[in-house]
This record gives C-alpha cells, structure tokens and sequence, in this order.
C-alpha cells in the first residue's frame, strides 16, 4: 500500500495521505464501537474513542494501524516510564491475549474500555490525568524590568 503512494508522492505529501489514510480506518473502526451494544452504557463513548484514536495515531509510527515493540518503547520513555524489552512483550501479550506481536487498534481500544487493568491501561490513564491536573506554560514567562539582570 504505501509503496503505491511512495512512487506517486514524496515527503510530506506522501506522508500526509498515509496519516488521513490511517485516520479513515481508525474512525471505521470507532464507528463499529459505537454502535457495538456492547459498549450502549459506556458514558462519554464518542469523546472517549476520539481521544483513543488521537493517542493511538502519535504513537502507531510506521502508519501500518499497528503498535509495534518499537513503538511501544518510544510511547513508554515519553510518558516518563521506560520499560525492559520483556516488560513491553509481557505488556503486549497482555493487550492482545498472547495472539501477536503487535497491538492493533482494536485490541487497544478493547483495553482502554475494558474492565481488566493492563499494565498499559493504567500507564495511559495516569499520563492523561496528570496532562489535565498541569497544564503547560504558553509562550516565554512572564518577566517584569525588575527581574532583568
């Protein structure tokens, strides 16, 4: 698939079209999940599987719809937790019952909105109460004539 677009486009074109590519699969598969009656009761569905698929989308690297080892580790040092390479198998085996070495986007909305807690489940909830608890400083800080050297 994206060695079509590859020889067609280059750059930021090319990526470009993968990431809205990316984004059309993500946004079927949120669909099937709101109209799952599985998931009817589930309180603020549609916020919920909008903010899933955001995250998933920064950390599926290579734009295949999957969450490799690689990129597993680079979402765990930026979420202030780095892990073992077995940590992350282990933690990847949890999301996906031991059928892959890959997390796919359902398995990892199945995780975020199921009732077991995986160790990846609760890392992603953590980093996302303590983006709303702190909000980051907008531009320069505030600096009166005073305070200059």
């Amino acid at each position: 698939m994206s060695v079509a677009l590859s020889n067609r486009f280059q750059g930021g074109k090319a990526f470009g079209l993968l990431k809205a590519r990316q984004e059309r699969r993500l946004a079927e598969i949120n669909r099937e999940f709101l109209c799952d009656q599985k998931y009817s009761d589930e309180e603020n569905l549609p916020e919920k599987l909008a903010a899933f698929k955001e995250k998933y989308m920064e950390f599926d690297l290579n734009n295949e719809g999957e969450i490799d080892l690689m990129s597993l580790k680079r979402m765990m040092e930026k979420l202030g937790v780095p892990k073992t390479h077995l940590e992350m198998k282990k933690m990847i085996s949890e999301v996906t019952g031991g059928g892959s070495d890959t997390i796919s986007y359902r398995d990892f909305v199945n995780m975020m909105l199921g009732k077991r807690s995986a160790v990846l489940k609760l890392v992603m909830m953590f980093e996302g109460k303590a983006n709303e608890s702190s909000p980051k400083p907008v531009g320069p800080p505030e600096r009166d004539i005073a305070s200059l050297p």
